[in-house]
């Protein structure tokens, strides 16, 4: 079972992760010791050599890190390296996938997120996701809020009406639609519809909220917005954001991860994995590996 829902937000020091030798040849992963600038606080997930596999061809390998609360954790590196691999993990996504598994240590505030027992609805309730294209359902903007908590047995109108109006302000979305909560959804702009599918997430009161690129369809005014919804958002949730907007990552998160994909000499396939993982600052100015610097620098990528 999961541990039970509190009102969080506690304790940290980050974790570097693995780092293999430059090239593209698979080889071990090579611990970092974990360092500590920031603020001290909980950790809500922590990674041992995280694998994820899609039947027999392992997509991801060795991902060792910890995320922590109330905290923006970025996702960063080239495409194919499994940044979205490992952040659907975070919320039981593979489940859905014939043939997916997730081997090594995924533990969500100390308890093992696929251990026996563990609720996947329960894990999706606690951590929810933004997905990278806004997907409103064809509905009007007060059901889509709506829909979440009705599913989980709010029945009161007065109680829901509080509801959606508090996850709309959350979303910085209230004062642009408050007179049309029956207008359908899908008449929105693309930059509104995204801050309704947040909105929609946070009406179930997570703990957590995962962002696959939320900002990659949008234009730069909407991004801004986005950007600073998150940066208010975070005082009430951890947040991880996969993005392959470097200047992004830079601008809101507070640590950052950088995947890469490796060559598998005898297949010849692509696997992804973490070579580094710090504060923001330290990534963006003095990363320790050298493929961390190439990418950030627009070497490669």
């Amino acid at each position: 079972m999961l541990p039970t829902n509190q009102t969080e937000r506690e304790d940290r020091p980050p974790s570097r992760a693995a780092s293999s030798p430059k090239g593209v040849v698979i080889s071990p992963p090579v611990s970092t010791p974990p360092k500590n600038k920031l603020s001290e606080s909980p950790v809500v997930f922590d990674l041992t050599d995280l694998e994820v596999y899609y039947g027999t061809f392992r997509a991801v390998r060795g991902v060792t890190m910890e995320i922590y609360k109330n905290e923006i954790t970025a996702f960063i590196g080239p495409s194919g390296c499994g940044k979205t691999t490992v952040l659907r993990s975070f919320n039981r996504m593979h489940d859905v996938t014939p043939g997916a598994r997730v081997a090594g240590g995924l533990r969500y505030r100390g308890a093992e997120l696929y251990g026996d027992g563990v609720s996947a609805t329960e894990v999706r309730r606690r951590i929810g996701m933004v997905f990278q294209k806004p997907n409103p359902f064809p509905k009007s903007i007060y059901d889509n809020v709506a829909f979440g908590p009705r599913s989980s047995g709010v029945r009161s109108k007065a109680d829901l009406d509080g509801i959606v109006e508090q996850s709309l302000r959350g979303a910085a979305l209230w004062d642009e639609v408050k007179d049309r909560l029956k207008a359908s959804a899908l008449g929105m702009s693309g930059g509104q519809q995204q801050r309704l599918c947040i909105a929609r997430t946070i009406a179930v009161n997570p703990e957590v909220v995962l962002m696959d690129e939320p900002c990659s369809a949008l234009d730069p005014i909407a991004t801004a917005r986005i950007e600073e919804l998150m940066r208010q958002l975070k005082n009430q949730f951890t947040i991880v954001i996969v993005t392959h907007n470097m200047q992004q990552a830079a601008r809101v998160s507070d640590r950052t991860a950088f995947f890469t994909t490796e060559i598998d000499p005898k297949s010849e396939r692509r696997t992804g994995t973490l070579v580094e993982y710090d504060e923001t600052m330290k990534i963006f100015s003095t990363p320790a590996d050298e493929r961390t610097e190439n990418y950030i620098t627009g070497r490669f990528g």
